[in-house]
């Protein structure tokens, strides 16, 4: 019997991008890279786990911040090699800005115009 992870075309390192969706609304509420264990980790804990480029190592949503992001569904593209996380946000925040998504700004008049407000100020999240 094969395992499902490898199913999914992992690239040169071992990772595919993760679009985080809201399951209720359906907004695009950031992208980051998963490898096979987090992606294992995610389908066993029910909360999104990442793997985090800049840091290399695992990195389990909302482990400073609070903000976890509960897994209702997990998706694969008919490529496979692109993930979709359908979740429940936590707080209502995603970005480490402090808004609900992290697609906040929009192509205006030739200029990037953030169009959504910060929900809580970042340094109020991440206290170091």
């Amino acid at each position: 019997m094969s395992n499902w992870l490898d199913e999914i075309h992992w690239d040169e390192k071992g990772l595919a991008p993760a679009i985080a969706q809201d399951a209720a609304s359906g907004r695009i509420l950031m992208v980051a890279w998963m490898n096979r264990e987090s992606l294992a980790q995610t389908a066993e804990k029910g909360e999104a786990v990442y793997w985090s480029r800049s840091r290399n190592k695992l990195w389990h949503k909302g482990e400073e911040s609070g903000h976890v992001q509960k897994v209702r569904e997990i998706r694969l593209d008919c490529d496979e090699d692109v993930i979709v996380l359908q979740v429940e946000q936590q707080g209502g925040i995603a970005c480490h800005t402090g808004r609900e998504s992290c697609f906040y700004r929009v192509l205006k008049d030739g200029a990037w115009q953030a169009v959504d407000p910060v929900l809580k100020d970042p340094s109020e999240i991440y206290r170091k």
